[in-house]
């Protein structure tokens, strides 16, 4: 872990730098209890990093009564356990569609694709980044319906207000969303 840690001190821009490793030496963990607490309350916090991490800090955060709208993270690669394991969709997943707000077009999604592919198949380019529902970068509105979220960008709470989803991952519960496309 010496040789880690030195190659973390050792990249540019890290003269302040402080490295915690959770193997490393006792006095040397990160003590996510004592950081967050120390933090003025209007202070968000914004992880990324190891699920390990992510999970620890957002626990931590939550347990101490931070509100979840100044939780913010991101994770480099989409929770399997959310889907069907391997990051394909679940046994039971069923078609459903989506009708575009603007053009009144209806679009079937398969079971087995997303609705990011089903509109790319006739046509209708959504951008994405990650494609696996962490990055936000095609965040779309719905209208009416209501989404199955896969994601691990909304909040629980953004969550349950279904105005919104992530196409590249998350899918339907009702038999049609509208979508603001």
């Amino acid at each position: 872990m010496e040789g880690l840690r030195q190659e973390a001190l050792d990249l540019p821009g890290a003269g302040d730098a402080v490295v915690h490793l959770d193997d490393g030496e006792p006095a040397q963990r990160l003590d996510l209890p004592a950081l967050l607490a120390a933090q003025p309350p209007d202070t968000a916090l914004q992880v990324c990093g190891p699920a390990g991490l992510i999970d620890a800090a957002l626990a931590e955060a939550r347990r101490q009564g931070w509100a979840e709208s100044r939780l913010h993270w991101e994770r480099f690669a989409a929770d399997p356990a959310l889907e069907g394991g391997d990051g394909g969709p679940v046994e039971q997943d069923e078609a459903f569609e989506v009708e575009l707000a603007h053009s009144g077009r209806v679009i079937s999604v398969r079971a087995d694709q997303t609705v990011v592919e089903a509109l790319g198949a006739e046509g209708i380019e959504i951008l994405t980044s990650c494609g696996e529902g962490v990055c936000g970068t095609c965040l779309t509105r719905v209208i009416a319906g209501e989404p199955d979220h896969r994601d691990q960008y909304l909040t629980p709470e953004e969550q349950a207000a279904c105005d919104q989803f992530l196409p590249c991952r998350s899918r339907a519960k009702s038999a049609r969303l509208v979508l603001d496309l």
